[in-house]
């Protein structure tokens, strides 16, 4: 018998089962996924998109969108002592300082700063309160219609049970891409910002892909609670292709999110 026929189809026979079994064995471990392209408006991968979920600092991307809607990015605004109440992730902002909106939203989207969600929502629609109404209205004319906020930040509440779909967050976060300047800061590692007075504050971002040594980027809003998991939104661009990819309760984030975009987009991580 050809030693060929029995050698190099069987070698490549193998290597193909091998590389089957691999990605048979992976089981993606969080519980709703959407990965979609977005240029195309066509979903690549799904796992129980419409399910609701908790959506934990994810929801500071509706957050910023409400924001830039709404206020001007070099106006400044007021640090009021209702938003020092709110529990960490905060930047432990003081009664009484200015900060530009700009940098409050880089606090809130790169560090996931409670506090300065607080003082956004606020100087919006004057409460925290009304500004939660603009949230919800805001996501039921985006067609999120499984949503419901409680808060500008998304840690646990007792005034209201609040919940998302990943196809929701695909939705919101959608259209907060349209805002060149959440584009910008989803995309930054550190930030330094100044209070109006002239006091400094280091940001790092929570989204671990911007420092591991992965071949391609991925930009976007983690969220993590105990209730909700650990959460993330994010994109990265496939030649003129926008991709978005939204995960939610996930032991294995991370691995996740590498798994899913470099088996069902094809792309190198």
């Amino acid at each position: 018998m050809n030693k060929k026929i029995l050698g190099f189809p069987l070698f490549i026979l193998f290597f193909l089962f091998g590389l089957s079994f691999v990605a048979q064995a992976y089981r993606v471990s969080c519980r709703s996924v959407i990965f979609s392209d977005a240029t195309k408006g066509k979903r690549i991968y799904g796992k129980n998109v419409s399910l609701k979920v908790l959506p934990a600092s994810t929801t500071k991307v509706m957050t910023a969108l409400i924001v830039l809607e709404r206020l001007s990015l070099d106006e400044y605004v007021t640090v009021h002592k209702t938003a020092t109440y709110v529990q960490p992730t905060k930047l432990n902002l003081r009664p009484g300082e200015e900060y530009r909106v700009a940098d409050l939203l880089h606090a809130a989207i790169v560090n996931s700063a409670n506090d300065a969600s607080v003082v956004l929502a606020e100087a919006v629609a004057g409460s925290e309160w009304q500004f939660v109404q603009l949230m919800n209205r805001r996501a039921k004319q985006l067609g999120a219609k499984n949503t419901r906020f409680a808060n500008s930040h998304g840690l646990p509440t007792k005034k209201g049970t609040q919940y998302t779909t990943a196809y929701d967050m695909y939705l919101i976060f959608h259209q907060a891409l349209q805002h060149a300047f959440f584009k910008q800061s989803i995309r930054l590692r550190h930030k330094t910002i100044y209070s109006k007075e002239g006091r400094a504050l280091n940001l790092k971002s929570h989204n671990k892909i911007l420092f591991k040594s992965w071949d391609r980027a991925i930009y976007g809003k983690t969220g993590y609670t105990r209730r909700a998991g650990a959460c993330f939104v994010g994109t990265l661009q496939e030649g003129k292709r926008t991709l978005i990819i939204g995960v939610f309760n996930c032991p294995n984030r991370w691995d996740d999110i590498k798994y899913i975009v470099s088996t069902f987009g094809n792309i190198p991580l």
